[in-house]
């Protein structure tokens, strides 16, 4: 008898389209979107979930099933991502709803709206798969970066074990904190730091593991927090050009005020002022973007092979264009069909050319101007909607336009994840097929994440700023003549343009360090400088290896922990 194993023999072709790998996907995808919404909430911009879902889908397909085809697991990242499209898509748009205070709106058809949108945006760039991927060969470094984790399944094992131990660590330091009552300390008061220069920090590790993915992309962001504290404060105090609190005539000192009545307004026209112009100098993408359209017209004999077929697109299109329509007219009673007719094809329009702007731009230079877009989106709607009460404006706009942005966010999400596939030979019909069949259950639980956080916490407070949707809520404010800091906002605008245009998104990043409270930039700042110590004593290696996905884990075991104390909280009221 022959002592040795025998050999596992397979026999066909490697497993990838699976019921297990859809299960597994949306289990990682809800995960995903919770923990990246709970986030963006916070910190105004999410991060890509593509490679964490790799990372977790080794964990539970080869750790724990004993499944070892990359192609299954690049089908559980595809679904995974497809859920967490969502969370960047609404945490952009919804959040001004509750800004607003016009919360007399229909969350089911929000839902069904977003979900329309999803289907739309994937529809409409999956033509263009070929032509930008196989013919242009768009760099995609998102996706090669997730293709470089199903390759080596060993090194995905350990990452998903250190993911996981800082999840459960994290887990454990913020159930702490939030026993504590506090999420703050202030460290200032007790090293004499002066009451204007804000020394309070935020108790977060989920936003040091941010700052620590963003390594030096986040550079910016921390500076503009400190412009604001630690040199323009102290300038405007030993100045006498501190501004006046309106209602006592004093000199402002409470940091609180200052960022309410100076450095606020000024971060939201910066992000408003960057986003427009990261949107301006995407314009050139658009020839290409075309030109790309044409091509892939023409190869529709090959599209046929590697694709879901045409008409199966077109019904797609077809049916999800009816919905929004559907959305809009139905939104309030004054929209009417006219105007909800013409919000939905605009609205279908506008998915199709921003959602190839944007993919373009992210193929190109890992940069998204997502929120120019929706900024750009909303503000058409709200020119639609023109000739109804304000509320009713505010609510038709912001669903279709929340729509519209869902759509855009999984455009992207798709090419990059077609990109993995591409360098590790899956096949795109079948995560097309994924992408649709994850898309549908993000907007559920946005939608639903949002709920409870308003709920428990305040969109828009101290614990979730919601600076995305401040600065969407503060436009359409502007746009109906509402009574705004005119004169704040465009300083900000025109240093967020200047900025932008000296470096792709820098507006936004450094207006985000204005707009947020600083004890969340004083916090972040940690792990950005952490990620600039391991580059430059360990290596970038490490930070692949190691770093990152123990910044993932912190970032999804505080966020776990934070949604469900805001679930307990809700049930506690209710009781």
């Amino acid at each position: 008898m022959n002592s040795k194993a025998e050999p596992v023999v397979r026999h066909g072709p490697y497993p990838e389209l699976t019921v297990t790998a859809v299960l597994v996907g949306y289990f990682l995808g809800a995960i995903i979107a919770v923990s990246i919404g709970y986030a963006a909430l916070i910190l105004g911009f999410s991060i890509e979930g593509s490679e964490l879902a790799a990372i977790l889908g080794f964990a539970i397909l080869r750790g724990i099933l004993r499944r070892n085809s990359i192609i299954e697991n690049n089908i559980v990242q595809t679904v995974a991502s497809a859920v967490n499209g969502a969370a960047s898509g609404l945490m952009f748009s919804v959040p001004a709803f509750f800004i607003l205070g016009e919360t007399d709106f229909d969350p089911l058809l929000l839902t069904f709206g977003c979900i329309a949108g999803a289907f739309l945006g994937i529809a409409f760039i999956i033509p263009l798969r070929k032509q930008m991927i196989d013919y242009e060969r768009l760099t995609y470094p998102g996706g090669v970066a997730v293709a470089t984790i199903l390759k080596s399944p060993g090194a995905g094992m350990k990452k998903a074990m250190y993911l996981i131990g800082a999840a459960l660590f994290a887990a454990g330091i913020h159930v702490i904190v939030q026993l504590s009552g506090t999420s703050y300390y202030d460290l200032g008061s007790r090293i004499g730091m002066p009451e204007y220069m804000n020394g309070v920090w935020y108790l977060s590790l989920l936003t040091v593991g941010v700052g620590f993915i963003a390594g030096r992309g986040g550079v910016a962001f921390i500076i503009g927090g400190f412009l604001c504290y630690w040199i323009l404060s102290p300038f405007l105090s030993i100045s006498g050009l501190m501004p006046l609190n309106p209602e006592t005539g004093q000199a402002l000192s409470d940091p609180g005020n200052l960022q309410g009545l100076l450095y606020r307004p000024v971060g939201i026209g910066m992000l408003i002022g960057g986003a427009v112009a990261g949107v301006l100098l995407a314009l050139p993408l658009i020839v290409t973007a075309i030109k790309s359209m044409q091509n892939a017209a023409k190869s529709e004999a090959a599209l046929a092979r590697d694709e879901m077929p045409i008409k199966l697109l077109y019904f797609a299109i077809a049916g999800a264009t009816l919905l929004l329509v559907f959305m809009a007219v139905t939104s309030t009673e004054q929209t009417g069909w006219v105007r909800g007719i013409t919000m939905g094809v605009v609205g279908t329009l506008w998915i199709w050319i921003a959602g190839v702007i944007l993919s373009e731009a992210i193929g190109r230079t890992n940069w998204s101007p997502l929120s120019g877009m929706t900024l750009i989106a909303v503000t058409i709607m709200i020119f639609i909607t023109r000739g109804m009460d304000d509320s009713s404006a505010i609510i038709a706009a912001i669903m279709v336009g929340a729509a519209v942005c869902v759509a855009m966010s999984q455009a992207t999400d798709l090419m990059l994840d077609l990109k993995t596939g591409y360098l590790i030979g899956a096949t795109p019909r079948v995560q097309q097929m994924g992408q649709f069949l994850g898309a549908w259950l993000g907007p559920i639980l946005i939608v639903s994440l949002i709920f409870i956080l308003h709920e428990a916490y305040g969109l828009g407070s101290d614990k979730l700023p919601a600076p995305q949707g401040q600065a969407l809520a503060s436009m359409v404010s502007g746009i109906l003549g509402g009574d705004v800091p005119i004169d704040k906002y465009l300083a900000g605008a025109g240093l967020g343009a200047l900025l932008s245009v000296a470096s792709p998104g820098l507006g936004i990043t450094a207006g985000l360090g204005f707009y947020l409270p600083f004890a969340i930039v004083l916090t972040y700042s940690l792990g950005t400088l952490a990620r600039v110590i391991t580059d430059w004593r360990l290596g970038h290696r490490f930070a692949d290896d190691v770093g990152i996905p123990v910044a993932a884990g912190l970032i999804v075991g505080e966020a776990l922990v934070g949604v469900g104390f805001a679930m307990a909280k809700i049930y506690q009221g209710m009781g």
